[in-house]
């Protein structure tokens, strides 16, 4: 472990030339910015419980990564833990540069204890808030951070707000995380659910030992903030509110949208939002909640994070104005929410959604059981696409993509599933046993991809937030039921709609997305539920490289992490 002196130090040096840099360089020129990430084991307390939790620069969450549109980024990666480490930037396109996506096994091998890597990448295009997060193992829980992309011009199209501040919701477990998880993979059960919410790594007064974890957020009567909301939590979709605030939508994973107002938002784990909230209301206290969604019955951990709005000058001896949260399982209001969210479509900001489609794909989600001798009951859990469990592999797999070696994937991913049925139906018990194996969809360079995800009622029907590696996509529809290839499509908004790299697919329903294939290599498409994941609700496109060199992917870096 790295002394806490020399990481202090170290911390030190790289704020003091982050904002000598910020000062030399004027929001319109490019510039590099260096990070230097230390992966480190730091002893917390939360709910009264002390524990040792894997952490970047002894954080919780990590340091937040501030950049402007068009700037080069150097983060070097050193591992102090006793688990291998990879770090996913998450919602960044990383053009023909998968080496720096950081998902273990797919675009990198991990960072071996006591080693290092150098993640390079330039922010081309994009601006507005992402995150970045560990993706190995369930490690992500408190290794995660915000990602601040400046625009170039330093303009937003909505009110310059007069400050902004990162509101991070997370969880927290008493017990080791990676200890549970071992624990439910030898039963073939989930493992034990999360202790707590947390809002920036705190979850709050509902809590014992809450009066160092509860965080506050002061902001001045009549002023205007600009929040940023990462939604870091493993397996929790969450509503999000502020007591007697309304909150004004302008941007979802780092796109600007058509502002509306409302006074809950739902996030989904992967799913950044910024809104603009003004400080209107009579000089006070306020509380901040975030609680989970979960329209089945599955369990979550259905407590109640907490965090204070509190207006400057108000003594901390007021007692704050709880919050009215939505029930559990308002499904009407997260799909009326959704269907606010729209593209901003302007001559600046266009929403270039592809007309004309030359690959249609159809996938279907579900549970399944597969035998498992050493298990409880002789199964596990699974999950699946088209009835594919994903296998990882022992090797990054765009490693493998480029330097042509066999036996580590095949191209054979279905373009729909093996049998349709009634996806949605009564649920369906028998014959869950899904095929597995490291197959991928092999996408010609350029080409337009229409992807239908659809639910099934296999064991149970159940929300899933899918994100897309190496591109944003648009939500082109969505509904409840099976989807219907002959009436379905005349509903779809082909003109603003919305752009994001995480989309949730509603219980029991379907949602379409549309993408160009124009960024080579080996870019992976999971469930962002951990456990999902974990389970084999994951596959990787394989996207071919264009005609010209700069339509293919770039040599790997030298240090590039080996197995």
């Amino acid at each position: 472990m790295v002394p806490q002196t020399s990481l202090l130090m170290r911390s030190i040096v790289l704020f003091i030339g982050f904002i000598t840099l910020s000062l030399l360089s004027p929001a319109s020129e490019a510039a590099l910015k260096k990070y230097q990430f230390d992966v480190v084991v730091k002893n917390m307390s939360r709910l009264c419980h002390a524990k040792p939790i894997v952490t970047v620069n002894g954080m919780f969450p990590g340091p937040t990564i501030y950049v402007t549109e068009g700037d080069s980024v150097i983060i070097n990666v050193t591992n102090y833990a006793q688990y291998n480490m990879s770090i996913h930037w998450h919602g960044l396109k990383q053009f023909r540069n998968g080496w720096a996506d950081g998902p273990a096994y797919i675009t990198q091998c991990p960072i071996q204890s006591g080693q290092s890597y150098v993640y390079n990448f330039t922010v081309t295009g994009q601006r507005g808030t992402l995150w970045w997060h560990a993706h190995i193992l369930w490690l992500r829980a408190t290794v995660h951070g915000v990602i601040v992309i400046k625009p170039k011009d330093g303009t937003f199209p909505f009110p310059q707000p007069y400050q902004e501040a990162n509101l991070v919701l997370s969880e927290w477990w008493n017990g080791d995380v990676e200890e549970a998880v071992k624990q439910g993979n030898k039963l073939g059960l989930p493992p034990a659910m999360s202790d707590a919410h947390t809002i920036n790594g705190k979850p709050g007064p509902l809590f014992p030992c809450s009066e160092k974890h509860t965080y506050a957020l002061e902001v001045e009567s009549g002023k205007t903030y600009l929040l940023r909301i990462v939604n870091a939590a493993l397996d929790d979709e969450l509503f999000f509110t502020i007591a007697g605030h309304n909150m004004t939508v302008v941007e979802i994973d780092a796109v600007y949208v058509k502002p509306f107002t409302t006074n809950t938002l739902i996030i989904a784990p992967g799913q950044t939002t910024n809104v603009l909230m003004t400080a209107e209301r009579s000089p006070g206290r306020y509380f901040i909640g975030a609680r989970a969604f979960m329209d089945v019955p599955i369990a979550v951990d259905n407590k109640t994070a907490m965090a204070i709005l509190q207006y400057k000058g108000v003594p901390n001896t007021v007692i704050p104005i709880s919050p009215q949260l939505p029930a559990r399982n308002d499904t009407e209001l997260v799909m009326s929410y959704n269907k606010k969210l729209r593209s901003l479509n302007t001559a600046k900001f266009p929403a270039n959604v592809p007309l004309t489609i030359d690959r249609k794909l159809f996938y279907t989600i579900g549970l399944g059981q597969n035998a498992c001798p050493t298990c409880l009951n002789g199964t596990k859990l699974t999950a699946s696409l088209n009835n594919i469990s994903f296998v990882m592999p022992k090797i990054g797999l765009l490693q493998a993509h480029y330097y042509n070696m066999k036996g580590v994937f095949t191209t054979d991913f279905p373009d729909r599933p093996p049998k349709a049925f009634n996806y949605t139906g009564v649920p369906l018990t028998a014959n869950l046993r899904t095929n597995v194996g490291t197959k991928l969809s092999r996408v010609a360079f350029n080409s337009t991809v229409e992807l239908v995800l659809q639910d099934t009622n296999l064991l149970s029907v159940e929300s899933h937030p899918f994100h897309l590696h190496g591109y944003n996509f648009f939500v082109v529809g969505t509904g409840v039921g099976n989807f219907d290839k002959a009436k379905d499509p005349a509903k779809f908004n082909l003109v603003d709609p919305p752009e994001r790299n995480t989309v949730g697919v509603p219980t029991g329903g379907w949602t379409v997305i549309r993408f160009r294939a124009d960024n080579p290599g080996v870019w992976f498409m999971h469930c962002h539920l951990e456990l999902h994941t974990m389970w084999g609700l994951k596959m990787a496109f394989v996207v071919e490289n264009g005609k010209s060199p700069n339509e293919s992917v770039l040599p790997p870096p030298a240090d590039l992490p080996r197995c």
